[in-house]
């Protein structure tokens, strides 16, 4: 007879003893389970001992958590987490610098676990440990393990970092600011000052002051990837900290000390791969600096500004300084006006007083800037594209100034100037960090080629709304790209022209389309069963080899992986934390499994636990396009397994497999994308004999039946 469905067959290992083969009853106490393995090895005092987990992170095991153990997991019987956690502490305080060395290395194992960390926190382990940190007896070893044990308590979210005392955090800082450190605690201060920025507005404060900028560059101009990238998590922590002022004071002294260059160079073109964090920070700091141009896309031009009526001026000029002056020379104020005012229409404003152009935000004075920066910086290619559809006729003429304001839009759209930083994305581009000013040469570049777009389309005036599409899309295209310098850009998107705009459209809406023809259609909802069997198939083999995923906390972004994947007999998720770093692990190896059998439903989006408790504010739009969550049976109550996937492409991935798992229809985009394409070539296939014959829209119609059926061959008369 089956046993119970909530009894599970375990083992249960101790040192140096032969381990157990026991049932476990999940309706039995805790308490009453540790009564009788301990009675089986003849232990005295049960509740000094506690089982745990033998494999992963060797957690405690609770009452809250003890659902996890499914048929075949293995435990082992050790020191209750109170017991473990008064003897480690009281090792801290041991005289002999091997015996503190050795509780850290077992506290920094320990830790991990909420259960244990409880324990050391009520313990005032937290204080035990920051006199190690405070005190800097042992700047080596010891000091590393001690950061590194204090760091994963802080994690747990039990302590709030604003509790820190300022010397503490003093005492951090000068581990960063010394110079002859050992390579293990540098990395590790720096990302306990990364948290305290994060967390505490105050203490963040303090950090700032207290750490110079030189000190960061320093670290991120060593030739250790890990110091690298740490150090440029501070920084970029200090930054987002920072006011508005504060941070573009900060950003025009890292760029003078050639900061810029050297991610350029030694980070961005480095021959060690760039890892996940740093491409991370990188987007940060390429967002923070693009989100300078904020306060000038925002403020409308104001005509009673003397300053920017001199600037609209000197645009003017620079167009129409030679025919201004000859055509000028002698007139009247009148006159002066009526020729200034047609002299801005030439160069394509819309009205005759240009202000009221520029008083729409966005762009607002962003636009002039670009424009003044083209005039200046590029005053050849400036004075063709405005002499050259000035002396066009009037309805072709590509005019300037609606051009450099509608594009100044655009590339604020393309490089989402003024929105707050993603907490995982990745998407930086390297030519903005392989030129100065970036963003005004990369409008120099983009108004040339929407000129060469417009000649290229004939287009008159009423075609402006199409030619900026068509712009956007060469933009947007190119920069998918991610070119590494602005040359490279300039000749991808020139080559990017109009014609093959088209091409590429036509390519991709035959593929999305195909024929509509009612024959084909038959034909491929006849081949669709057989083409989401494929797409399900590739589906559950991409999650039989399983995907990292990182945790996300409602704090900040966190560095632990976590990797998951399907049995082959796609029964189980198994599942587990692993190492950054390390490569994915074998699926025997992972401690976690939970049965397919078991799951309830799949969530995703904001219907996600994980997701509703980050909030609905602006900067999580995109955990709510990652986010998804499985709902399963632990006794009686329901449990989640949450995923925040690390691309749009992996969330399509695990949604469609899990639902075919639990025998719902796969509804992602992806899914869509693989069957129109599969359905497309299939379909082109069968049809390979038919090139060029034209398919009817309805079948022919079926001839009346003959008038007698006398025309039967028999086939038993030889021929002669």
């Amino acid at each position: 007879m089956a046993p119970p469905r909530n009894v599970v067959k375990i083992a249960v290992q101790m040192r140096d003893a032969i381990p157990q083969l026991i049932q476990l009853d999940q309706a039995k106490p805790l308490a009453a389970v540790l009564k009788e393995v301990c009675n089986a090895w003849s232990l005295a005092h049960s509740e000094r001992y506690a089982l745990q987990f033998a494999d992963g992170h060797r957690r405690y095991i609770t009452e809250n958590n003890r659902a996890e153990i499914k048929n075949g997991s293995i435990l082992c019987l050790s020191t209750a987490p109170d017991l473990e956690a008064e003897w480690l502490l009281g090792g801290l305080q041991s005289g002999s610098r091997e015996g503190r060395r050795e509780s850290l290395q077992h506290l920094v194992l320990l830790v991990p676990d909420i259960t244990f960390a409880r324990e050391v926190i009520s313990r005032d382990g937290l204080q035990r440990l920051g006199t190690i940190i405070e005190d800097g007896d042992d700047l080596g070893e010891v000091l590393a393990l001690a950061l590194r044990a204090f760091l994963e308590l802080m994690e747990h979210g039990v302590v709030s970092w604003e509790t820190l005392s300022i010397p503490f955090v003093r005492k951090v800082v000068s581990y960063v600011n010394m110079n002859l450190m050992d390579a293990s605690v540098q990395p590790l201060a720096l990302r306990l000052l990364e948290s305290v920025t994060l967390s505490s507005p105050a203490l963040g404060q303090l950090v700032k002051s207290e750490v110079p900028l030189d000190r960061l560059l320093v670290h991120l101009k060593v030739m250790n990837q890990q110091l690298q990238t740490k150090a440029m998590a501070l920084l970029t922590a200090l930054l987002q900290g920072a006011s508005p002022p504060e941070r573009k004071h900060m950003l025009d002294y890292l760029w003078q000390r050639n900061l810029r260059q050297f991610i350029y160079k030694n980070i961005i073109h480095s021959a060690a791969p760039l890892g996940a964090e740093m491409a991370h920070h990188l987007y940060v700091l390429q967002s923070l600096t693009l989100g300078l141009l904020e306060p000038r896309m925002r403020m409308p031009l104001d005509p009673y500004s003397q300053e920017q009526r001199e600037q609209l001026q000197a645009l003017r000029q620079a167009a129409f300084e030679q025919e201004g002056e000859s055509l000028g020379a002698g007139l009247s104020a009148d006159r002066r006006r009526s020729l200034c005012a047609r002299e801005f229409r030439k160069l394509g404003f819309s009205n005759s007083n240009p202000g009221q152009d520029l008083e729409r935000v966005p762009p607002g004075l962003l636009a002039l800037d670009n424009m003044l920066y083209f005039s200046r910086h590029a005053p050849s290619a400036y004075s063709r594209f405005v002499l050259e559809n000035s002396s066009r006729e009037d309805k072709h003429e590509c005019p300037f100034a609606r051009s450099s304001i509608q594009l100044t839009v655009l590339l604020c759209e393309l490089l989402r100037v003024g929105e707050p930083c993603s907490e995982t994305a990745q998407d930086f581009s390297p030519m903005f960090f392989g030129q100065d000013e970036s963003f005004h040469e990369l409008f120099c570049v983009s108004i040339q080629l929407l000129n060469k777009t417009w000649k290229e389309m004939r287009a008159t005036q009423e075609d402006f709304d199409k030619v900026m599409q068509v712009v956007r899309e060469q933009l947007a295209r190119t920069l998918a790209l991610k070119p590494s310098s602005l040359e490279l850009f300039r000749t991808k998107v020139n080559a990017l022209t109009y014609g093959e705009v088209l091409r590429l459209r036509q390519t991709e809406r035959l593929h999305q389309e195909g024929t509509l023809a009612p024959p084909i259609l038959e034909l491929r909802e006849k081949l669709k069963p057989e083409l989401m069997g494929l797409i399900r198939q590739q589906r559950l083999l991409r999650l039989c080899e399983g995907t990292l995923f990182r945790k996300i906390s409602s704090r900040r972004r966190q560095d632990k992986l976590w990797f998951c994947c399907l049995s082959p007999n796609h029964k189980v998720l198994q599942y587990g934390d692993v190492e950054e770093g390390a490569s994915p692990p074998a699926p025997e190896t992972l401690p976690e499994q939970l049965p397919v059998a078991d799951i309830r439903a799949l969530l995703t989006g904001k219907d996600c636990p994980h997701v509703r408790e980050k909030g609905s504010g602006k900067q999580n739009k995109d955990l709510y396009e990652l986010a998804f969550s499985v709902s399963y049976d632990r006794e009686e109550e329901e449990a989640y397994l949450n995923f925040i996937a690390p691309s749009k492409w992996e969330f399509d991935l695990w949604t469609d497999g899990l639902s075919a798992l639990l025998g719902s229809p796969m509804g992602s985009e992806q899914t869509r994308l693989d069957l129109e394409q599969l359905l497309t070539m299939e379909t082109k296939l069968r049809l390979l004999e038919l090139e060029n014959v034209p398919i009817p829209e309805q079948p022919p119609p079926i001839p009346p039946p003959p008038t007698n059926f006398n025309f039967c061959y028999d086939c038993s008369i030889a021929e002669p």
